[in-house]
């Protein structure tokens, strides 16, 4: 195991010292990208960024901001997430706020984000370029928003879009209206509490271009098998979709097909394994078309889109 640093309460360290010594810390507890766990959290305890935490690295460290640093590094040692004691991540290039009601998003999730405005095409532009004339604005929901980081991106992305954004969770809705408002994109998000799609009645309300949705996925039977980060600490109404995790797919799948104007697209992220299912369930129906299946760059099939007939 590897020695720690121990300092007399005479002496202060400097920045490096601490640095290397939480380093050390999450090593020993055998934490995945120690490293990048103690630069992250030694820069959220000085709200510095990585150059001026390594252009101050002989700065003599507050003892207060010490103790708050080694109190994280335990913590992170202890299996919570990175994510969940900085209160932040980025995705899509933005920062968003995380907490504990909400799934911590992923880079691959952002593929979802690519592969729809690759499918909407000349829709996603906001004027014509043709002909100069504005575009008709795009009606889309996220399901299972959690923190809103696909509902926000895709606001931001798309200028004519309304965009809805549905969860089960009250306490991640509040999270992602803070995540909305934050970058300035509420006024044009509208967050509904309910189980997938069925808040929305298809013979009374406008239906939808495009349904978008990153669902739990996760057999309920390979909880033990996740990092302890994950099964632990993030939440499992967003991970876990049932014995298989495939079964959310065939009800997000039929309330879809109800949902959406002729021609919408849906886009999925795929659970491991779960493709082949997926693509069989939209197979058995004569509305599907346009069925396509992208990998994510460790070339594990991560998106799946199609479009209503």
């Amino acid at each position: 195991m590897t020695e720690l640093i121990s300092w007399p309460k005479t002496i202060v360290p400097d920045i490096r010292a601490a640095l290397k010594d939480g380093m050390a810390r999450l090593s020993s507890a055998n934490v995945p990208s120690h490293t990048l766990a103690a630069e992250l959290l030694l820069m959220y305890v000085l709200g510095c960024d990585r150059a001026w935490l390594y252009a101050h690295a002989e700065d003599p460290i507050d003892a207060g901001a010490l103790r708050r640093y080694f109190a994280l590094i335990s913590r992170r040692a202890a299996g919570e997430p990175t994510q969940y004691l900085t209160g932040k991540q980025e995705f899509w290039g933005l920062e968003f706020e995380v907490t504990p009601a909400v799934l911590i998003p992923r880079p691959e999730t952002e593929h979802l984000i690519e592969v729809a405005l690759e499918r909407l095409g000349a829709r996603g532009i906001k004027i014509n370029m043709r002909t100069g004339v504005p575009s008709p604005a795009l009606r889309i929901v996220d399901v299972g928003t959690g923190s809103g980081c696909i509902a926000v991106a895709l606001a931001r992305e798309l200028p004519h879009a309304n965009v809805y954004a549905t969860d089960v969770s009250f306490d991640a809705l509040a999270v992602a209206r803070r995540n909305a408002a934050s970058h300035c994109v509420a006024d044009r998000i509208h967050f509904v509490e309910t189980d997938l799609l069925t808040a929305f009645e298809p013979s009374r309300e406008p239906k939808f271009d495009l349904i978008i949705s990153n669902p739990p996925y996760v057999a309920r039977d390979e909880a033990p098998a996740l990092p302890r980060e994950v099964r632990d600490h993030e939440p499992h109404a967003a991970l876990f979709g049932g014995p298989a995790g495939s079964e959310i797919y065939a009800r997000l799948i039929d309330q879809s097909a109800e949902r959406l104007n002729h021609k919408g697209i849906l886009v999925l992220e795929l659970g491991y394994s779960s493709a082949s299912h997926v693509v069989d369930l939209l197979s058995a129906r004569p509305d599907w078309t346009r069925v396509k299946i992208t990998d994510d760059l460790a070339g594990i099939p991560r998106v799946l889109a199609a479009q209503l007939a």
